[in-house]
């Protein structure tokens, strides 16, 4: 091939040699790519995405022609492999960073942390660069990492010319220096969020465990660690003993609606409905299962059987039922004769004498 125009010999020389080493280049940028999405992925480390390019031949070209006095050779030059890596929040940024000091030589002198040095008036252009190396691999690649909304700046920065030299407006500049302003407030908002759940989960969590379920808001957070109790496991095990069935798990998420339809504001109050109408939810399964060989039953049995029950007592009947199915499974007509003839079968049964 020709040399390129404008180029000596030496930048051609480089040129060259990028040619014939771009099959190298294309086989590190997949396998550093796959070592990387499984690595964060055992980590449990999700981000929004994951991108590679390689220098197209007249982008090198172009970067020869501007400094090409600058290299050596081609492996002075680093950027001919680049991948960016996009968190959703500012602290994943340091995450994906060990994950990568772990996996990959890393090239200090050259590698920058553009968020301490970017302008305090700016969001401006802010993202962790590394500079690496990996064995087999012959040649240094850079690394980028920063946050969704980070990306999006320097996407934004690039339209509209706010760092390239170009002259903008002072009223214009003003304007982005206070969208950048936002953004990197929102930024460290989504973080501080999510790290606020997190104590909040592991909080409830530690009082779901020590028993204070009174202490308890019903949500899902607090809904799912109390099912990881298996609170339901006793009265399931008794109905299955009717007939020796086996019990069937499903998801009793679904019940997180119905308890707090019924009432239920705390785990506290769950955990009053199953003491005080453990026998009634019992008697109503005998009483549905005695006429029936069933030998397998849903987990969901438990706790549907003891929302019947402290409907009944309640004395909300047949509406009460057709709500709790409403709830449930969504308002369809099947739910009022389901209602209408459990409130039937339930009139006689020793709970509702109490």
């Amino acid at each position: 091939m020709a040399p390129t125009p404008l180029l000596d010999d030496h930048c051609n020389s480089i040129l060259q040699d990028y040619r014939e080493k771009l099959p190298v280049y294309e086989e590190a940028e997949a396998t550093i790519l796959s070592l990387l999405k499984n690595t964060l992925k055992d980590a449990g480390i999700h981000l929004a995405s994951i991108e590679s390019r390689i220098k197209s031949e007249g982008s090198l070209a172009g970067k020869l022609e501007k400094k090409g006095s600058k290299y050596k050779s081609l492996s002075d030059i680093t950027d001919i492999l680049g991948i960016r890596l996009i968190t959703y929040y500012i602290d994943d940024v340091d995450k994906v960073a060990t994950v990568i000091e772990r996996l990959f030589v890393v090239d200090w002198e050259n590698s920058i942390d553009k968020r301490k040095v970017h302008d305090i008036d700016s969001f401006g252009y802010v993202s962790l660069h590394y500079v690496c190396s990996h064995q087999g691999f012959p040649y240094r690649f850079e690394i980028q990492m920063r946050t969704v909304l980070q990306h999006a700046w320097a996407n934004l920065d690039h339209d509209t010319g706010y760092k390239s030299g170009i002259e903008i407006p002072k009223r214009y500049l003003r304007s982005m220096s206070r969208l950048a302003g936002m953004l990197e407030l929102i930024d460290e908002e989504f973080s501080k969020i999510r790290s606020e759940l997190t104590d909040y989960r592991r909080k409830i969590q530690k009082l779901v465990a020590s028993g204070n379920l009174d202490e308890v808001p019903l949500d899902l957070d607090s809904f799912r660690s109390f099912l990881d109790l298996d609170p339901f496991r006793q009265i399931n095990k008794k109905i299955a003993a009717v007939n020796q069935a086996e019990i069937q798990e499903v998801s009793l998420l679904p019940y997180l609606a119905v308890f707090k339809g019924i009432g239920c504001n705390t785990l506290g109050d769950i955990h009053t409905i199953i003491k005080d109408n453990f026998e009634g939810a019992y008697q109503i399964a005998c009483f549905q299962m005695g006429l029936t060989d069933l030998d397998i039953i849903s987990s969901s049995i438990g706790p549907q059987n003891l929302c019947i029950a402290y409907i009944l007592k309640k004395g909300w009947g047949k509406g009460g039922v057709r709500y709790f199915f409403d709830l449930l499974n969504g308002k369809e007509k099947s739910n009022e004769i389901v209602a209408e003839m459990i409130v039937e079968q339930a009139k006689e049964l020793p709970f509702m004498h109490q």
